[in-house]
């Protein structure tokens, strides 16, 4: 573990709002404190062993809600026969276009081809999406202002 990578650890750990956490490897002992006026860091090395082994993922010893990304995937055997609209584009979702109107579509609300489902804002342009199929909106999979990546599911629609 060099010094740059202890450098990120003391930043990650002081961020989760860990009081203490301790990392031990093989060559490496480490002990993190904080949330007192003065933070303490111990770093310990002890010397490496004549064969080098492998170093192995460590899992960080404080809970930390960002280490692992939430996507809700739709489940294939009650959803597959939906078809699933897509962002085209990366930006901030809006189901409405401006705050002071009715959003665009609701769940079991009938669309036809052209359509517009919502509103993607990228780069301070609002670009209207709109549907490439016709059929009942079963389910809008993200929520009001929220941002969105290419490719990211946005509404189940029945096509029946």
């Amino acid at each position: 573990m060099d010094l740059k990578e202890i450098q990120n650890l003391i930043k990650f750990v002081a961020k989760s709002g860990a009081s203490e956490v301790k990392l031990e490897m093989d060559d490496v002992k480490i002990t993190i404190r904080t949330g007192s006026e003065n933070e303490t860091t111990f770093v310990q090395q002890v010397p490496m062993q004549a064969a080098p082994m492998m170093q192995q993922p460590v899992a960080p010893a404080a809970p930390v809600a960002e280490t692992t990304p939430t996507t809700s995937k739709p489940e294939t055997d009650d959803n597959s026969k939906y078809i699933t609209i897509k962002s085209p584009i990366i930006g901030t979702f809006y189901r409405k276009p401006s705050p002071d109107k009715p959003v665009f579509v609701e769940v079991g609300t009938s669309i036809k081809e052209g359509d517009v489902l919502c509103v993607i804002e990228a780069m301070k342009l609002f670009n209207e999406i709109e549907s490439e199929v016709s059929g009942k909106i079963v389910k809008v999979l993200v929520d009001d202002s929220s941002p969105v990546e290419f490719d990211q599911p946005l509404f189940l629609v029945d096509p029946s």
